[in-house]
């Protein structure tokens, strides 16, 4: 989930929007603003919306801290984390790196539901000393917000505990069953099962209530249960990716024939000439006999189409003193990290300062392709 409007930093971890962020803080406004309407009819208008959009901006705060609560814990243990991206179904903290036992995978894990709860109840106490007695509607602005916040907090927190992955619940799930058998690998298939059997139970449920009169909040449940159900799969994929590349080393799937291009040719002869003819993506630039740098469609697709006859392959090439690199040796789950770390397709192989080859994401897919037909076999 990649953030299309940065915020900022907090402790060194980059903060996001995704679009659809926009689609379900609009959706809550809304909501809101016809909650409070209904409950608080003397209220005007501008109290209304402005009680509804404040609320709507500290619930997405509050969806923040738990993902902090997550990433910072994690940052704490030694796990590498690139950011946090707020989205239509809450939040994600994009941690790159495996917790290393089962006891940092639960601490990570709880730490966001406790958050919640922490801040459900702050806001609760604070309504309370405010005047607000449990079990009666709030009659002030203030109040409302703050009674709204509070419960929300608590329902985030309960519904994260379900027992699904990726659901903060689904993790402490993996946890306790890695605990027992001590096979990460089993007690994340076991989770991410865990997780389809919820997420089907969430569609099932909310396809009934919509069918007996929901109407949109049927839908909403069904909707979170197929996300609930795509992320479970996804992740029961990269286990099955990451146990089929243990033990294996970068030079065991990279590409050793390493196809190349002079510097000085025009992209529109590269594209002609090289990529549709050879179907591949990625080529060593070379001038006078010496690796320069490395060139993809990528680089060519930055370039105006009208301007490829006039522009030179060294001249949008990416230099290979800038590109990240790794060895032989490397680790092919360590290599696959370090190119989603810095978003790239591909990485050149080098020993001893010498190109022996190309690392890239097709090579990796291939190789498991061929290694699931012969585990069929």
């Amino acid at each position: 989930m990649k953030a299309q409007v940065k915020l900022g930093r907090i402790a060194g971890i980059s903060i996001g929007l995704h679009y659809s962020w926009f689609i379900i803080a609009m959706l809550i406004a809304l909501s809101l603003a016809q909650h409070f309407r209904t409950v608080m009819p003397p209220w005007s208008t501008a109290v209304v919306w402005t009680a509804a959009l404040i609320t709507s901006l500290l619930f997405f705060a509050a969806l923040l801290l738990h993902e902090l609560a997550h990433s910072l814990l994690a940052k704490a243990r030694g796990l590498r984390v690139r950011g946090i991206t707020l989205f239509a179904l809450g939040g994600v903290s994009q941690i790159e790196s495996e917790a290393p036992d089962p006891k940092s995978e639960f601490s990570i894990a709880i730490a966001g539901p406790i958050a919640s709860i922490a801040i459900g109840l702050v806001l609760l106490g604070t309504a309370w000393l405010g005047g607000w007695l449990p079990g009666t509607e709030p009659t002030t602005p203030v109040i409302s917000v703050l009674v709204w916040l509070g419960y929300i907090n608590i329902v985030l927190a309960a519904f994260n505990m379900i027992p699904g992955y990726p659901l903060d619940g689904g993790r402490v799930l993996r946890a306790v069953i890695w605990w027992i058998t001590h096979n990460a690998d089993r007690s994340t298939r076991k989770a991410a099962q865990a997780g389809q059997a919820v997420a089907f139970i969430f569609i099932l449920l909310g396809l009934f209530r919509f069918f007996v009169g929901a109407s949109f909040g049927g839908l909403w449940l069904a909707f979170i249960g197929w996300f609930l159900h795509d992320a479970s799969r996804a992740s029961y994929v990269q286990v099955e990716l990451i146990a089929g590349l243990r033990d294996r080393r970068v030079a065991d799937i990279m590409d050793h024939v390493c196809p190349t291009v002079e510097g000085h040719l025009t992209l529109q002869d590269f594209v002609d000439d090289y990529v549709f003819r050879t179907g591949r993506r990625c080529f060593v630039v070379v001038q006078n006999g010496r690796v320069t740098g490395l060139i993809t469609p990528h680089e060519v697709r930055t370039v105006d189409r009208a301007s490829w006859s006039q522009t030179s392959v060294q001249s949008v090439m990416r230099p290979l003193g800038q590109l990240r690199t790794v060895t032989p040796d490397t680790p092919a789950v360590q290599a696959l990290e370090l190119m989603s770390r810095e978003d790239i397709n591909q990485l050149p192989v080098v020993s001893d300062g010498h190109l022996e080859g190309i690392f890239s994401r097709g090579h990796v897919l291939n190789f498991l392709r061929a290694h699931a037909e012969l585990q069929h076999d």
